[in-house]
């Protein structure tokens, strides 16, 4: 199950997120604490909110994010830059087209 959701988490970052919050107990609660932070995470940067919620429960002690999590942390911020860029790039592309 673990790995399925990871497939879905690089596939679908918003299936994923929604995903973990619905099966995931409290996962996304010992990350961030707040209800809302998942919520902006789900609609603005799914993939930077699935690698901080990793980051923070996983890779170190209960509640820190270690150096290597902050590495994850920006590179799904990247990978979330890049899919908004490639989403930009494609449109303006399409427009050309017509």
């Amino acid at each position: 199950m673990p790995c399925l959701v990871g497939c879905l988490a690089l596939a679908f970052p918003r299936v994923a997120v929604l995903l973990v919050w619905l099966l995931g107990g409290d996962y996304f609660d010992r990350a961030y604490g707040e209800w809302y932070w998942p919520v902006l995470g789900f609609f603005f940067l799914p993939t930077t909110t699935l690698g901080f919620a990793y980051a923070s429960n996983s890779l170190g002690p209960a509640g820190e994010v270690t150096p290597l999590g902050w590495l994850l942390v920006g590179v799904s911020f990247a990978i979330d830059i890049g899919l908004v860029g490639r989403g930009h790039s494609g449109a303006q592309r399409w427009r050309e087209e017509r």
